[in-house]
């Protein structure tokens, strides 16, 4: 037995009254345009969105809009320019140099620009060591709120999953902010 199921343990043998979990009735924000929001708070947040026209070629688009990128990671079927597949690697140190991650989104909140990304590679190293993250998103799986995204998210096989909302950014006590300090550099979010 784990540590973690120890502490677990001794804390049910030691609760004496048990509560029914409330019912939550909460008001929460709603907005008359859910992807405009989405993509005014991407904008907000310090990344990007845009919508992709229909029968545009997504792989000539990523293309267009990271020319420089030469080692692309990404395991979805419709990237053929994907240079790496994360599922294939054998050490996910390997990963260390990726210029680009295209990834799946499953669900995006308007209020804050969050994706909710569920580990859908096998290496998930590869959502946070990539310079810049294209994540691929439909359109009509934007949410109002946070409420409404816990209500959808599921936890798949690998049981790990991720709110992404733009690029990584820090800031220091002297409130100087550092983009790219744990994370992506650039996050754009394609909605198809």
């Amino acid at each position: 037995m784990s540590s973690k199921n120890d502490i677990l343990s001794n804390v049910k043998r030691h609760i004496k009254v048990q509560y029914d979990m409330p019912d939550l009735d909460i008001a929460a924000i709603q907005y008359p345009d859910k992807l405009e929001k989405f993509t005014q708070m991407c904008k907000a947040v310090g990344g990007d969105a845009m919508v992709v026209k229909e029968g545009e070629d997504i792989n000539a688009l990523i293309r267009s809009l990271y020319p420089e990128a030469k080692i692309i990671a990404s395991n979805l079927p419709e990237i053929d320019i994907a240079t790496i597949n994360p599922d294939n690697v054998e050490d996910a140190h390997s990963l260390n140099g990726t210029d680009l991650a295209v990834i799946q989104g499953e669900v995006g909140v308007a209020e804050n620009a969050c994706v909710w990304i569920p580990q859908n590679v096998k290496e998930k190293v590869v959502y946070f060591i990539s310079e810049y993250l294209v994540i691929l998103l439909d359109k009509n799986k934007i949410v109002h709120n946070m409420h409404e995204a816990y209500d959808q998210i599921k936890f798949n096989d690998y049981g790990f999953g991720v709110f992404i909302s733009g690029p990584s950014k820090t800031a220091d006590i002297e409130q100087s902010l550092v983009v790219g300090a744990h994370g992506a550099k650039g996050v754009i979010v394609l909605l198809k």
